[in-house]
């Protein structure tokens, strides 16, 4: 019986050791490189912004770009695309005024004269990545407006390449993929994913394209098919009034104020600090100024509903300081931030579809085994 047990012993040694070597993956400086050389990744820039901000943001150097910080950690350069967009291009929103009676009834949609052309020109450049890659399937990362824009690009899941090429081209089922085929994940940053509060809803700048959206393929809507969405939020800044400055800050909030920087800067200005600005944006999102968030877009609106969700404290909406240009280490695409949001969706969206699990696994699989040993050595 000594001799049973002791095999038996040696041999569940050997189980658990082949176990942990089985799902414990590499280090990431090592696995993930190999895994995400080969992702494309697409860069849909939220609005205002230019693609430049995530090369080489406010001309202070390449190096401190969204961009650069996705090569350090192993992404291929020729692999990352910033959607092609200059900054003076934003007036193409106002198109939607033309959009009668659409504009003036709150009933937009997406693809509307107002933001038709952003979703148009995503779709060319995820396919024209997703053929230079050789077929993989892209990373999206859509950063505050380009974040919902980017689930409108989705749509519905049908992706017509012929049409996406050829305006005139008519659909047929012989031309038509689906997204799942271009697009492995979508990543938002600082995304306002509803609109605002119903009793404000008339104040929403997208005159109502997010609520269709919202209405026609709500939340993870091609989750089932294949797509994982991430949606990362900052919590950061609390918004207040400005005659309640003078109020002593509660203990949740009372480090949610900005930097002492920003704050003179906008005292001087006369906008009171980064907490009544943010008050003022969160307002116009929402609909309420009383929310914390990243000083632009309320934590809140910025979690899709059935995505995976991720809130990062202290982080900030972009790469300057909100209204000025101040730049900032702390917003989502800094080299600081980066792998607080990248790690987890690395696991949730590349290692796990390839099977590669987390200690979770290696444990339940450990414990069973222990199991099974115990019944054995009880007989």
């Amino acid at each position: 019986m000594k001799t049973f047990t002791w095999s038996l012993l040696t041999v569940s040694s050997s189980i658990l050791s082949a176990s942990s070597f089985s799902f414990s993956p590499q280090p990431a400086s090592k696995k993930t490189a190999a895994d995400l050389s080969k992702i494309p990744i697409v860069i849909c820039p939220g609005f205002g912004n230019d693609a430049i901000d995530y090369t080489n943001p406010l001309d202070q150097g390449e190096e401190y770009g969204f961009v650069n910080a996705l090569i350090k950690r192993g992404f291929n350069p020729d692999l990352i695309q910033v959607l092609p967009l200059k900054r003076y291009e934003w007036i193409r929103v106002a198109g939607g005024l033309f959009d009668i009676p659409n504009f003036y009834t709150m009933t937009c949609t997406p693809e509307g004269l107002g933001y038709g052309w952003y979703i148009k020109r995503l779709r060319r450049t995820i396919e024209d990545l997703h053929q230079k890659s050789g077929g993989e399937r892209c990373l999206l990362v859509g950063h505050s407006a380009g974040g919902w824009l980017a689930r409108a690009c989705l749509g519905d899941g049908s992706w017509n390449v012929e049409q996406i090429n050829n305006n005139n081209a008519n659909i047929s089922e012989d031309n038509t993929a689906r997204a799942v085929d271009r697009v492995r994940a979508l990543v938002t940053l600082g995304a306002v994913h509803k609109p605002p509060e119903k009793e404000f809803e008339a104040t929403c700048v997208t005159r109502g394209a997010l609520k269709y959206l919202n209405s026609e393929y709500p939340g993870a809507f091609l989750s089932n098919e294949g797509i994982s969405y991430v949606s990362v939020g900052g919590d950061a800044i609390v918004g207040k009034e400005k005659q309640q400055q003078k109020e002593v800050a509660g203990a949740d909030d009372e480090e949610k104020i900005g930097s002492e920087q920003v704050n003179v800067v906008y005292k001087d200005r006369g906008e009171g600090s980064a907490s009544s600005v943010a008050y003022t944006s969160y307002a116009a999102v929402s609909g309420i100024g009383e929310l914390t968030g990243d000083g632009v877009v309320p934590l809140e609106w910025t979690l899709l509903e059935g995505s995976k969700t991720i809130v990062l404290d202290g982080v900030l909406h972009s790469i300057n300081e909100a209204g000025t240009t101040l730049p900032t280490d702390k917003w989502y695409g800094s080299d600081a931030v980066l792998d607080r949001w990248l790690q987890p969706t690395i696991q949730y969206c590349i290692l796990d579809e390839a099977g590669i699990k987390g200690g979770n696994k290696k444990n339940e699989q450990q414990s069973n085994i222990f199991d099974s040993i115990q019944k054995m050595l009880s007989l």
